[in-house]
């Protein structure tokens, strides 16, 4: 009997640890099919006027873009490029949702987090229909999220950093750098946060040398193309931007050579609709806007300098568009929400499809609904929408958890905070920025459940 009893206790803990994970199983399971549906119902793929076709043609021709697109989305589908589908490009974002979705859930677990605490934080960003949609499109986003849960959950995963985990969160937070440039920021904050939480100066250095080296590398690969160190050729661009809905040149006295970028009685709805309206004063210039993002730049900090409080007034302003309760476009030409529909959708006049459908994809075409697959989403999404009320307050419980756990709870809710703020401060609020911050934020507000305080 005492043979026996020992025989069946390795089991009986396999099979406790399995129904520990149950629900969470069931939520992946739903999540997965939920995907299915989306690619069944709309077919081939979202492509957007200027960001997917540059993407594409990025990926077959590896260069650095001098405008908003760095190099790391494109090594992406470049390595999707022996197969020329752009419908699987989708299948693979769908399937790196879901994987961001197993990497929330397993750090939370780690980190002695209940089940349904950890299983519910992976909830938004498994079901909103807004990340199925996102995972539709040729774009960046979906990536970039699953490397910046990637690079906290390396350095979350046990209570001491150590040299190696460091070393890989820098390569991973490098990575989201090279997808989009936001993350520059976000690794100087990570290693602000963890300079505070005291890890060491070796964990530290680590950090910091595996972020610098793939972008210093990747910056001389831009000099070598665009004669300047840098990563991209649109940040002063972008900054021009964010100044033009409050710039005031009566109160910035620009010298002659900045003065042509002053406010020229252009008014836009949104700061981003500025980079690309024809009559706006920087697209006046000779050339193409971003030969003049030195000039751009040098205009936005002095605006920025001169005119404080009203730049962080319309920072603060666009910032809270995110926890409004109806989804308010911005701009006014967006879909902020609710973007499934029935319909066909031609292929956007772009000058590059031709070239793409040669090199690419050939099979690349309009966007079509599938019923009945595509009448169900129209229907779920109307359900399955992460209301800006329930942001905040997904928000507020993760600065609680960072107050009463900061050793743990700090850094994720960092950079949730970042990712929320950064975007509007640099160019302007989109939604489609807001969904980086979901995952993160959700990831430090588990934290406030957390059952052993020891893990901290």
């Amino acid at each position: 009997m005492l043979v026996d009893t020992r025989v069946a206790l390795p089991s009986q803990r396999r099979s406790a640890a399995l129904a520990d994970h149950r629900l969470f199983a069931v939520l992946l399971a739903l999540a997965a099919a939920l995907r299915v549906v989306t690619m069944l119902g709309y077919r081939p793929a979202t492509l957007y006027w200027y960001d997917s076709f540059t993407y594409l043609d990025m990926a077959v021709h590896p260069a650095p873009s001098a405008s908003f697109h760095p190099i790391g989305y494109s090594l992406l589908l470049r390595a999707l490029l022996p197969f020329h589908s752009v419908e699987l490009i989708v299948a693979v974002q769908h399937a790196m949702g879901l994987a961001t979705g197993l990497l929330l859930y397993a750090v939370l677990r780690r980190r002695s987090v209940p089940g349904w605490a950890a299983a519910a934080a992976t909830v938004p960003l498994l079901f909103d229909a807004s990340f199925l949609r996102l995972e539709t499109g040729i774009l960046s986003d979906t990536q970039f999220i699953f490397l910046i849960v990637a690079a906290l959950a390396v350095l979350m995963w046990s209570p001491e950093v150590s040299v190696r985990a460091a070393a890989c969160a820098g390569l991973l937070f490098a990575a989201a750098a090279l997808t989009r440039t936001i993350a520059l920021p976000l690794l100087l904050l990570v290693v602000l946060v963890l300079a505070v939480r005291r890890v060491g100066w070796r964990p530290l250095g680590a950090l910091a040398l595996a972020g610098a080296l793939p972008l210093t590398g990747y910056a001389a690969w831009y000099a070598q193309h665009h004669g300047r160190f840098a990563i991209s050729g649109a940040d002063g661009v972008a900054l021009w931007a964010r100044t033009m809905t409050f710039a005031d040149c009566a109160r910035i006295q620009p010298p002659p050579h900045l003065a042509r970028l002053c406010p020229n009685g252009t008014e836009l709805d949104a700061a981003s609709e500025y980079v690309w309206a024809p009559q706006a004063s920087l697209n006046l210039l000779p050339g193409d806007r971003f030969t003049h993002n030195d000039l751009a730049r040098e205009f936005a900090v002095r605006a920025i300098l001169a005119q404080p409080l009203d730049y962080l007034r319309d920072v603060a302003r666009d910032t809270a568009i995110a926890f409004s309760w109806t989804p308010i476009p911005h701009p006014e030409r967006t879909t902020p929400a609710f973007g499934f529909r029935k319909g066909h959708w031609k292929l956007p006049a772009q000058p590059l499809i031709d070239k793409v459908k040669r090199e690419y994809d050939p099979d690349i075409r309009g966007l079509s609904s599938v019923s009945p697959y595509a009448d169900f989403l129209i229907a779920y999404q109307y359900v399955a929408y992460l209301r800006g009320p329930f942001l905040a307050a997904i928000l507020l419980l993760g600065t609680v958890a960072a107050i009463r756990r900061p050793r743990v709870a700090l850094l994720p809710q960092a950079v949730a905070l970042a990712l929320l703020v950064g975007p509007v401060a640099v160019l302007d609020f989109d939604h489609r920025y807001v969904l980086p911050v979901v995952p993160v934020a959700c990831l430090a507000a588990a934290l406030a459940f957390q059952r052993d305080p020891s893990r901290n």
